[in-house]
């Protein structure tokens, strides 16, 4: 029992969004800003004939959920596996202040270094968090299902790259999700028969019927990452 196609969604705007400040896993609501993305989009969305609907536990990522959930008729599961990385005392903070007072960090970062932000997480280990989270998600559904899954930035980004089998760093060559864009992961066959899941569209905010769901003529031979 697996899925055949995996959305994951962003959140709509925060007043932090607004404000450039890093959030990580405070739980800053929904503005109303965001709230009218997440109505906007919700629509597009649901042209993807999704079967299940889960996200974060964080209030900006469960509101934007339920806001789909209303309007395709389906309850929404809860995942705190999802959340936002962990900035610890970074969190409120703006992208400025971050630069300015942690740059060493940050150089350490870019050069490769796993670092801990503000004494929170780690990209990788959010990475490995949320892999796994969306991982057994895709394999609890029947086979062919469509999940849509709600959760954040960094958190989607990483998770999915990992989930595919491409290092966390590697997602740095990929500009952010927007709020409330989303990118499509199919499931796939490499040449050697086995399994893997590969980016099928990215900070999408419309419904592209150029990408129809996954079929076995059509992920034969796909190699992991292409």
């Amino acid at each position: 029992m697996t899925a055949a196609r995996i959305i994951i969604w962003r959140h709509g705007q925060t007043d932090w969004n607004a404000d450039q400040r890093w959030q990580g896993q405070v739980d800053v609501p929904l503005n109303e800003l965001g709230r009218e993305q997440a109505r906007t989009a919700a629509p597009a969305l649901a042209h993807y004939g999704i079967t299940h609907l889960y996200s974060s536990d964080l209030s900006r990522a469960a509101e934007t959920a339920d806001i789909l959930g209303e309007i395709i008729g389906l309850p929404v599961t809860r995942d705190p596996r999802l959340r936002e990385i962990n900035v610890g005392d970074w969190a409120g903070r703006t992208k400025y202040q971050i630069g300015a007072e942690f740059t060493k960090v940050l150089i350490a970062e870019e050069a490769g270094e796993d670092v801990v932000r503000g004494g929170g997480e780690s990209v990788r280990q959010v990475a490995a968090r949320t892999s796994e989270a969306l991982d057994e998600i895709a394999e609890s559904v029947p086979d062919g299902s469509v999940v849509a899954v709600v959760m954040h930035g960094l958190a989607a980004r990483v998770g999915a790259f990992e989930l595919m089998g491409l290092a966390p760093d590697q997602a740095k060559a990929f500009r952010g999700l927007e709020n409330c864009a989303w990118l499509v992961l199919d499931r796939g066959l490499r040449h050697d028969g086995v399994e893997c899941w590969r980016l099928a569209a990215y900070n999408s905010q419309f419904f592209d019927e150029a990408c129809p769901l996954p079929t076995a003529e059509t992920t034969e031979g796909i190699v992991t990452g292409s």
